[in-house]
């Protein structure tokens, strides 16, 4: 009896114990990650805030993105809350939330074409000149993985959204200990009647188990270790947070070379929504991608990603959580869908290298699970900006090209700085990122070509103070500019002007207007090869490192439009080096400030002379080789250099405003020659983004001269005093002490004999 007894309650004990002894190891499992990994949130990296002002470029539909991106709940009605609006006909009325300067009221944002017309205070009917907005969130910042998902919490989800996703996945969720045995029964018998397989029965515990906790890999052991995990998950969480977890989780597609990762990032990825605005039918759409994303992508698959949407409405009236006219309604609608914007408002190339700088000083993972704030320089707006006219203008290009079978597509660049500070606004790394993560940007390196020869003249300037003993030279220094053969070290260089063309005996300021290599190659020559190395090398302190050669002069050296822009920014500081700033501050989870941006500006050059170049520089749009850019519309006053190397591989344009700069190259990845000259390739991508940027603002004059700068009236063919013969006068700029001596009098002749000017007939 003992031995019978014995024969069947050991296997029941043993039994028990195996099954209590997996039990423990599940629940310290499920313990570990859901007490601890879920609240492991990566770093979240935001943006600068958005201020809004009168004739900003901005339509009501991209508002409308804006405030889906901080995350604005929208209603029908007046916003009755902080953070609420409503859409109009041409208009958005908002409540901000609490930020500095804000007004804490209702305001009505007018639009019209493409712009902010008016933005008036509805309570104190105030005209309001500006309205900040929050910190945009960016991103999360993601691993090698390349996920970008979008946290959000329970009490986040729209109520139909939640229960698409119960209809199509798990009715019963609510009810269920984690298995449903009426679901994997029905499944069964469902997949008995057909030949391949059909429907599993997994809840959707299960299913979070089998993405959160386990592999996918289809064994019996691992299912049986699946309804383990659920059953624990039950005991150990709420459902609540289950399904929170569950639709943070979930794969739903595929963009570029991201996966897009759970609800959140899902309603910003194809709706431009924050998730909490997605319709019933958006939420039905993405309730049907969950069982298999790519096939019902809707940016591929439209017809098939509508039908699957169909079945989740006709689920959710079946499960009489909505009405079946409302659903018949819905399903006769297409689905619609927005573009992707990785490219744009995600600024990839910028987040790759704020992630990049990061590492450096933060163990990675720190960032990925501390939850950490990260506050950028980057202006969305601008950003945007930046990615489409770029696109734009490459399209343009590759017109002028007519491209050819076979030949890569032409790439490009664009970076803006705010001239003040060195932060970083707009980083566009090429023509798009889902096609390339190659950031052209930061590792581009590229020759120059004219860009560098504002640097031969600042060189040239900067000598007044370095070299007494040199003559000083002048913007009205006069060179000549002829086919000439340069020697340096028993070796012939004989540099060309473009498409051969000489100006004979020019200023120094018309050789830099008009970008002439021999001119340029003279003045080097003039102040010192050596001394334009050591400008560049030791003084401005560029990585990018020159030799002292002939060549040097016309740019014949390696640099990244990122080491460019670093060095125009100098000029545009007024002598001052700052490096390129892309985190403002970090902050811990507390909001407690980790780091904060400070930064020295460093003077490497002096005042006069930087005032003098970019004064010279302001000759190239006003009548050098960018006056195209006041023939496309932009009038402005501001700075800059077209850029063509010898052999027309890259085609540069680097200028400036007092309040922006922005460097673009243009050329193909292979190096292979573009034939097409900075002023015809770069400077409109330049144009199209200062006319965008600088819309609605005022033109700001460049900042008054340095104390010990005079101008004095030359003219302005033989860089000399004006006197009354002269037929054309030109205010020129002079350090005290270096003016010309001497006047004018190459047209004294032609002025004496010039007729008598007939006097009018007397009273």
């Amino acid at each position: 009896m003992v031995a019978l007894l014995s024969l069947v309650t050991l296997p029941a004990v043993m039994g028990s114990a195996v099954l209590i002894y997996y039990y423990m190891k599940s629940a310290v499992m499920v313990d570990r990650r859901l007490h601890g990994e879920r609240w492991m949130v990566p770093a979240k990296l935001y943006a600068r805030p958005l201020v809004l002002r009168k004739d900003l470029p901005l339509s009501l539909d991209g508002f409308v993105k804006v405030l889906n991106g901080l995350k604005y709940e929208e209603t029908k009605d007046a916003p009755g809350s902080p953070g609420r609006f409503s859409v109009g006909s041409k208009s958005v009325v908002l409540w901000p939330r609490a930020v500095p300067e804000a007004p804490q009221e209702l305001v009505v944002v007018v639009f019209d074409k493409g712009a902010i017309k008016e933005m008036r205070a509805i309570k104190s009917k105030k005209i309001l000149a500006s309205v900040p907005l929050e910190p945009e969130l960016i991103t999360y910042l993601f691993d090698e993985t390349r996920e970008k998902r979008r946290i959000i919490k329970y009490d986040e989800l729209p109520e139909h959204l939640i229960k698409a996703v119960l209809a199509i996945e798990d009715r019963r969720f609510f009810s269920h200990p984690g298995l449903d045995p009426f679901r994997i029964v029905g499944a069964a018998l469902r997949n008995l009647k057909a030949d391949t397989y059909l429907q599993g029965g997994s809840t959707i515990t299960q299913q979070l188990v089998k993405n959160f906790f386990l592999t996918p890999e289809k064994t019996v052991k691992r299912k049986l270790h699946e309804a383990l995990l659920a059953f624990v998950l039950e005991r150990r969480a709420n459902k609540k947070d289950i399904l929170e977890l569950y639709l943070n989780e979930i794969y739903l597609g595929q963009v570029g070379s991201f996966s897009i990762q759970g609800v959140g990032e899902a309603a910003r990825m194809y709706f431009h929504k924050n998730v909490g605005n997605l319709t019933v039918s958006e939420a039905a759409l993405l309730a049907g991608m969950i069982q298999s994303p790519n096939p019902y992508n809707p940016y591929r698959h439209a017809k098939r990603a509508q039908e699957r949407r169909n079945l989740v409405l006709r689920a959710m009236v079946d499960a009489e959580f909505l009405d079946a006219a409302t659903a018949e309604k819905l399903m006769a609608q297409p689905v619609e869908v927005e573009r992707p914007q990785v490219d744009t408002v995600e600024a990839p190339y910028f987040v790759d290298l704020v992630k990049e700088q990061l590492t450096k000083r933060y163990d990675p993972k720190d960032l990925n699970t501390q939850s950490l704030a990260i506050y950028t320089t980057i202006d969305l707006h601008l950003q945007t900006l930046a990615q489409e006219v770029l696109g734009r203008g490459l399209d343009n290009v590759e017109k002028m090209l007519r491209k050819k079978a076979g030949r890569p597509p032409v790439q490009g660049a664009v970076i803006a700085l705010d001239p003040r500070t060195g932060a970083v606004l707009a980083m566009a790394g090429g023509r798009s990122y889902g096609s390339s993560q190659y950031n052209r940007v930061t590792l581009a390196r590229r020759q120059p070509g004219s860009t560098f020869k504002p640097f031969v003249y600042l060189t040239a300037i900067e000598a007044t103070f370095d070299a007494p003993d040199l003559p000083p030279l002048t913007p009205a220094t006069v060179v000549e500019d002829e086919p000439t053969v340069f020697f340096f070290e028993d070796k012939e260089y004989t540099p060309q002007n473009y498409e051969g063309k000489y100006l004979g005996r020019v200023t120094l300021r018309k050789a830099l207007a008009h970008s002439l290599n021999v001119a340029t190659v003279k003045v080097a020559e003039m102040v010192g090869f050596d001394r334009v190395a050591d400008l560049w090398n030791r003084k401005l302190g560029m990585s990018a490192k020159v030799q002292p050669y002939p060549a040097v002069a016309l740019g014949a050296f390696e640099a990244t439009p990122l080491e460019l822009s670093t060095a125009y920014n100098i000029l545009a500081s007024g002598g001052l080096k700052m490096e390129p700033v892309t985190v403002v501050a970090v902050a811990d989870e507390k909001g407690r400030t980790l780091e904060q941006h400070s930064q020295a500006p460093q003077r490497v050059v002096r005042a006069e002379s930087a005032f003098i170049v970019t004064n010279m520089l302001r000759s190239v749009l006003d009548s050098g080789t960018a006056a195209g850019a006041r023939a496309m519309g932009f009038q402005a006053p501001a700075a800059g250099k077209t850029g063509t190397t010898n052999d027309m591989r890259d085609a540069w344009f680097a200028g400036y405003t007092p309040d922006l700069l922005c460097v673009v190259w243009v050329g193909f990845d292979d190096n292979s020659p573009l034939n097409l000259s900075g002023a015809r390739a770069a400077l409109p991508v330049w144009v199209e983004f200062m006319k965008g940027a600088l819309a609605g603002t005022k033109p700001k004059a460049f900042p008054v001269p340095p104390d010990d700068v005079i101008f004095l009236n030359i003219d302005p063919d033989t860089g000399r005093l004006a006197t009354a013969s002269c037929p054309k006068t030109f205010s020129e700029a002079f350090i005290a002490g270096t003016e010309p001596q001497e006047y004018c009098h190459a047209h004294d002749a032609a002025a004496a004999a010039a007729p008598a000017p007939l006097l009018p007939p007397g009273p």
